[in-house]
């Protein structure tokens, strides 16, 4: 990915604690105008975050972001299982509230730490469901809940 096609772009956001604050996001350039809209929608339906920082200061650590429950989206790094590349190293793909939002695989969380919110029979502020305002957002921009695959990854947005 070439730098010039990507964008620091900075998000107003509502945290889970605390006052409303700035989180940083690097995307690619064509897909700007869509997170203007999505995150607009967010920020007027009081969607919170729990952190939005830069994946540098994770060392570029996937898991470790997760953890933190990092929304992020640019990671040049390559497809979890596979050896391609991730959409999120074209800048096109969005994880929120990744730990409380986790990718299951064979029914198990990854990473582990994820476990207890693979039960979405329980969604609590900040958890994505179907019926969430993170999914009605995306997809009125025409991006991709990964929550709907079947092997869901529910912190996971995209733009095919």
């Amino acid at each position: 990915m070439p730098l010039d096609e990507l964008r620091l772009v900075t998000v107003a956001h509502h945290r889970f604690d605390g006052p409303p604050t700035v989180g940083e996001l690097v995307v690619n350039a064509s897909v700007v105008e869509d997170l203007r809209v999505v995150f607009r929608s967010l920020w007027d339906a009081g969607y919170p975050n729990a952190s939005m920082r830069l994946i540098d200061e994770f060392g570029g650590d996937d898991l470790a972001s997760v953890r933190a429950n990092n929304t992020s989206s640019f990671n040049c790094r390559p497809v979890v299982g596979g050896t391609g590349w991730s959409r999120h190293a074209y800048g096109v793909a969005i994880d929120l509230n990744p730990l409380w939002n986790p990718y299951v695989l064979d029914g198990a969380a990854v990473p582990e730490e994820s476990q207890p919110w693979v039960d979405r029979s329980r969604l609590e502020r900040g958890m994505i469901g179907p019926e969430d305002a993170a999914v009605a957002a995306f997809e009125s921009v025409g991006w991709t809940w990964g929550g709907r695959w079947n092997s869901p990854d529910y912190q996971h947005f995209v733009k095919e």
